[in-house]
């Protein structure tokens, strides 16, 4: 399964009431990773995924460094604006060329 597909899987809501349940529980356990471990099962993902999700909103809140979802779908716009503008550059250079060629090729008006 693509990571594309997984995102998917489970919709923000879920997600954002697995954090929380997280955030408000983790004092009833000695650690995070216990509490991320106890909840993880009854929303129906595996350990490692709610971890992520609970890591990217830490840093989303400021309590860790790190690029905010935020910050992390601008730049996912702008380094795809940044694709587009390439293939329209490369696209009218060679425009360019071929029109500069074309008009090179013909005969001079006398």
């Amino acid at each position: 399964m693509t990571k594309s597909k997984m995102a998917s899987r489970y919709s923000p809501e879920v997600r954002a009431r697995a954090v929380r349940m997280v955030f408000e529980h983790q004092g009833c356990y000695e650690t995070q990773a216990g509490a991320i471990a106890a909840i993880a099962p009854k929303i129906g993902c595996i350990p490692q995924t709610l971890s992520g999700w609970v890591k990217q909103a830490e840093k989303d809140i400021g309590m860790r460094n790190g690029v905010t979802t935020e910050e992390r779908d601008r730049i996912k716009t702008l380094e795809r604006e940044n694709r587009e503008l390439r293939r329209a550059n490369e696209i009218l250079r060679k425009a360019t060329a071929y029109f500069a060629q074309a008009e090179l090729d013909r005969p001079l008006k006398r």
